[in-house]
């Protein structure tokens, strides 16, 4: 009654899977969609035409960095709680940056302090 167990090979399979679907949908980092954000509207580009995006890449969110099939869908989205919570994330102090991050890690410029006597 013993052996190996027959789903064994699967649940590698099932993990990788799922590790490759999750790197499908990854998102702008906040700080990226922020820079976006804080743009005039005459330096955004208008939105190229591209095959593989849903509705070839012409409905898009910029907060939640989302493209959608066709209008409908995008208004919809624009009512939900999720977008909502993000445009008002966006719109108050400035996330945190790469620059940010190595600074607090003292990866940064050292800070020797004033200087105090100039020879």
């Amino acid at each position: 009654m013993g052996g190996k167990c027959p789903h064994r090979s699967v649940k590698k399979r099932r993990y990788s899977h799922k590790t490759a679907r999750r790197t499908k949908f990854e998102l702008k980092g906040d700080d990226l969609v922020y820079a976006q954000l804080i743009k005039p509207d005459d330096e955004r580009v208008p939105l190229p035409l591209d095959e593989d995006l849903p509705g070839m890449g012409q409905y898009y969110c910029l907060h939640c960095d989302r493209y959608f099939p066709n209008v409908t869908v995008r208004d919809e989205h624009f009512k939900t709680k999720r977008h909502k919570k993000r445009v008002k994330q966006m719109m108050g102090p400035a996330p945190h940056t790469q620059l940010d991050a190595e600074l607090a890690a003292g990866m940064g410029m050292p800070d020797n302090g004033p200087k105090l006597m100039s020879m």
